[in-house]
């Protein structure tokens, strides 16, 4: 289950990495790079897997992604169907030292350091943060090289002293790019692929030349969580993006996100969300976080 090693080729007037990337879908595999990325997913559904965490793709997803930290975006499936839909991205990818060894290391970037270390914890940019990340961004795209580091400073120094970023990878989770094979990008796309319906870990287990009890063992030591939890945390994630966009009843999301039935839903839900889904929608269209 190793994620495949990234490399972004330099331009030669610049020492860090910014790219404005737009696609019918995404399509990259499960992978990791030695960068540190901040990355914006504008206007577009799907799925994010970051390290030992899965959730949907919010609106202005806008995360600080600390490097050898395994990543997967994935759009939903209407994204696949040749419907003429676009994944837009926005991205940054920076060395540790893209600005010389010590720099960081410097007294007046110390909270930037911090910042830094965080980031493997996968940090998400909420709030007031998220819109200046954002237009710092945008802005970025239309001036010299030479301003271009300078906005990446000002974003920097900015989040260092922000309370708007979210740890999003559980405490314990450590980055392991050395073992076994490429096999998550496999997993996923099939759960991904079935989630809605009634899924066997025999049938995955098959697919990748395992026996069950070897693919649980397996997939629990990569993932840090059981396979059936990993499912579950997916369906969840979509129940709420359906609960968002308010256009099915609360028992057609149930099925629709392959629970059962709802006293099954309403019980995993409350657990990872810590709300009923009545009451998580309410506080979506109130304005309220959730």
């Amino acid at each position: 289950m190793r994620p495949q090693l990234h490399k972004l080729p330099l331009s030669p007037d610049s020492s860090f990495i910014y790219i404005n990337w737009e696609c019918n879908y995404f399509d990259k595999a499960w992978h990791f790079h030695k960068e540190y990325e901040l990355v914006l997913i504008d206007k577009t559904k799907g799925t994010r897997f970051i390290g030992d965490k899965v959730s949907f793709i919010k609106e202005n997803d806008l995360m600080l992604i600390g490097p050898n930290v395994p990543h997967l975006y994935r759009n939903t499936e209407e994204y696949y169907q040749n419907k003429g839909l676009v994944a837009r991205s926005s991205f940054i990818h920076f060395t540790d030292d893209f600005l010389g060894n010590c720099f960081f290391d410097l007294p007046e970037m110390k909270l930037v350091r911090r910042l830094l270390d965080r980031s493997v914890l996968g940090l998400e940019i909420l709030g007031k943060a998220n819109r200046y990340v954002k237009s710092k961004l945008q802005e970025m795209e239309s001036v010299p090289p030479a301003n271009r580091l300078i906005k990446l400073m000002e974003i920097l120094v900015y989040l260092s002293t922000s309370k708007e970023l979210e740890p999003t990878l559980s405490r314990t989770f450590i980055a392991n790019n050395t073992s076994d094979t490429d096999k998550i990008d496999t997993v996923f796309q099939f759960i991904l692929k079935n989630f809605k319906n009634e899924i066997y870990i025999e049938e995955i287990a098959e697919k990748l030349n395992m026996s069950a009890a070897s693919f649980s063992r397996y997939f629990k030591h990569h993932t840090r969580k059981t396979f059936s939890n990993y499912v579950t945390e997916i369906r969840i994630s979509h129940a709420c993006r359906l609960l968002m966009e308010g256009n099915y009843s609360i028992s057609e999301i149930c099925y629709k996100s392959g629970f059962e039935n709802l006293s099954n839903f309403y019980r995993h839900f409350k657990k990872h969300t810590g709300l009923i889904p009545k009451d998580y929608k309410g506080r979506f269209l109130s304005g309220a976080p959730v």
